[in-house]
């Protein structure tokens, strides 16, 4: 090797900067955190997290960082940081409905709640059919929900699905076919109401 001339860097992946950050180092989990926050944020926002998903990703990694130690790389570091963003999601809008009763379930039919979650949905969907899409996803149950956003939005695979929702594979399968077969119809009646 000549005088002068740096080694090009090798980029770490996700289980050296796990290892490292499990032995303390702050700056390897800082690195984590880069490199999955937008996954992390459209994850929250499919997930229905709306304005509040910056809360809840930044509750994520908080919560990572703390539960490190379990990690134990059975699963992508990826899959396994999103299932902490969809359980905090879920506590987020079990908050929700507790603090606001009904007074929320009000507020979300409003305009104005409208516009705020379409504005956070829209800086992760683009596209003339985004608003359709939107909507079919809202009326779906969330569990139906929960497994297109992991499987078609978020691509992930079946495994990491199987991971970040907690469910056995049998149950992801079973539920993705029925999902769809739902996002069909209301995206086919959304269609038909539009002329």
């Amino acid at each position: 090797m000549s005088v002068g001339v740096i080694p090009p860097e090798v980029a770490l992946d996700d289980e050296q900067f796990v290892t490292r950050s499990q032995a303390g180092d702050l700056e390897a989990y800082e690195s984590l955190v880069a490199r999955h926050t937008a996954a992390a944020y459209r994850t929250a926002v499919l997930l229905g997290a709306g304005s509040d998903a910056e809360d809840v990703i930044q509750e994520a990694f908080v919560k990572g960082y703390r539960k490190l130690d379990r990690y134990r790389g059975e699963s992508s570091f990826r899959s396994w940081l999103l299932a902490i963003v969809a359980n905090e999601t879920r506590n987020l809008h079990r908050t929700r409905e507790r603090r606001n009763g009904l007074v929320l379930r009000a507020a979300r039919v409003e305009q104005s709640s409208e516009i705020v979650e379409d504005d956070a949905v829209g800086a992760v969907l683009a596209g003339e059919r985004r608003a359709a899409l939107v909507r079919a996803l809202r009326s779906l149950p969330s569990r139906d929900r929960e497994v297109i956003v992991c499987r078609y939005l978020l691509d992930l695979s079946e495994e990491e699905t199987v991971t970040m929702l907690g469910w056995p594979r049998g149950t992801v399968k079973s539920r993705t076919s029925r999902a769809l077969v739902k996002l069909r119809g209301l995206l086919a009646v959304e269609e038909v109401s539009r002329g």
